[in-house]
């Protein structure tokens, strides 16, 4: 394996590129979990942090790897994916859940039902 101070300065670049952009995106998610009022609204922000922040940094992670090693790294694929895949599926049941208690407690803080556009079944069987 070869030093860091070893690799190429194109690699260097990259990792570098790679690495600021996902550290930004990540600071950016973190920013507007802090920022945001409500649960509802502060759900969505993580997600940009782990999904695209995490990608980011692992695209260096493997041009690093590849270019110190001498050798392809894909390993990293695999965290990706799995970050990809837990995530939204992590928040979307923790929005449920929250807008389950809301709801139930009826503290106001749950947003309100979406009525649709007035095509529902309900509103077909209440026009017959």
């Amino acid at each position: 394996m070869v030093n860091a101070a070893d690799i190429p300065l194109w690699a260097a670049v990259a990792v570098a590129f790679f690495l600021l952009v996902g550290a930004t995106l990540a600071l950016i998610g973190a920013i507007g979990f802090v920022r945001l009022p409500t649960f509802y609204e502060r759900i969505h922000a993580p997600t940009l942090g782990t999904s695209w922040g995490i990608g980011g940094i692992m695209v260096a992670s493997m041009i690093f790897f590849s270019v110190a090693a001498s050798r392809i790294a894909i390993h990293e694929i695999l965290i990706g994916i799995f970050v990809t895949v837990t995530t939204p599926i992590t928040f979307m049941l923790l929005a449920r859940a929250a807008l389950h208690r809301d709801r139930a407690e009826q503290n106001g803080k749950a947003p309100d039902k979406h009525t649709g556009s007035g095509s529902g079944p309900e509103e077909i069987q209440d026009e017959a």
